[in-house]
């Protein structure tokens, strides 16, 4: 099993397949590495080396009971290329790990990191006083928190309609088990500290990214609203802003084919040269 142990005795699992130019994957809150499969496989097909975290207190990692703020789950990343020794990296990163992917290069540096794609990305500041309108506020974040507290399951099933819009997308019944099953899956604890982790400003972090970023946002994403793309994307010196009509929070399934068309085409206009598949 592909694991390793982080600097505070954490032990972390990673997908890791194929070989080439590697692609790491950081799945959303409370997600893993599993939502990835597809776009892994895709992209093993065309030669690139696809690597998945399954971050702290989520799928197969550890359950620590510590360690949810965005420095320590911005070094778990570090770590991660560090221990696989990584170069020339592509970064993927989806809702809340797009706060983990911009502290990680805020914190890190972008030496193993070629380039970064940004997925219904976060908002730049969630923080009291700094925050936009449309960026959750601390009430609602609490009240959010309170229902995932209180009964998860059927906030997850009253959430999944709004995050897959299935109706529209032909998202099926059994895919939205799957999701709210890794959800189920993850520490509690994980998800309420890691829910209120993204409650910081990153303005001035974002303005520091060096690498080309491409951020792709649906507008009609319920979780985390299509302004929060164009935000970000307008920080960003290098970025490019993409945006899907019709597409909710979890475009990364209902958008699948187009997605990793663009995601294809951003590697290639990066010049990012896979190594032949094997």
């Amino acid at each position: 099993m592909s694991q390793f142990t982080t600097t505070d005795g954490t032990t972390l699992f990673y997908r890791d397949w194929g070989h080439g130019q590697p692609i790491v994957f950081l799945a959303s809150w409370a997600l893993d590495s599993r939502v990835w499969q597809r776009h892994m496989l895709h992209f093993n097909a065309l030669g690139y080396r696809c690597i998945a975290l399954d971050r702290r207190g989520h799928g197969r990692s550890d359950e620590p009971g510590q360690g949810y703020r965005l420095d320590r789950l911005a070094d778990d990343v570090a770590e991660l290329l560090e221990h696989l020794d990584l170069g020339e990296a592509t970064l993927v990163a989806h809702s809340m790990a797009t706060g983990e992917a911009t502290r990680y290069l805020s914190r890190h540096g972008s030496a193993r990191v070629a380039r970064a794609l940004f997925l219904a990305p976060v908002a730049p500041s969630y923080a009291e006083g700094s925050r936009e309108a449309w960026s959750m506020d601390e009430p609602t974040t609490e009240a959010v928190l309170a229902a995932i507290r209180g009964d998860l399951p059927r906030w997850l099933a009253d959430s999944a309609d709004g995050f897959f819009l299935p109706a529209e997308t032909g998202t099926t019944p059994q895919l939205v088990q799957q999701t709210i099953d890794i959800i189920l899956d993850a520490s509690l604890q994980a998800l309420v500290e890691c829910f209120r982790a993204k409650r910081v400003d990153q303005r001035a972090e974002l303005a520091t990214i060096d690498v080309p970023l491409l951020v792709i946002h649906g507008d009609r994403d319920v979780s985390e609203p299509v302004e929060q793309g164009r935000d970000v994307a307008a920080r960003v010196p290098q970025s490019r802003y993409i945006e899907y009509a019709g597409a909710p929070h979890g475009l990364y399934h209902t958008h699948f084919e187009r997605l990793v068309e663009d995601m294809g085409a951003f590697l290639r206009e990066t010049e990012l040269q896979p190594a032949c598949p094997l």
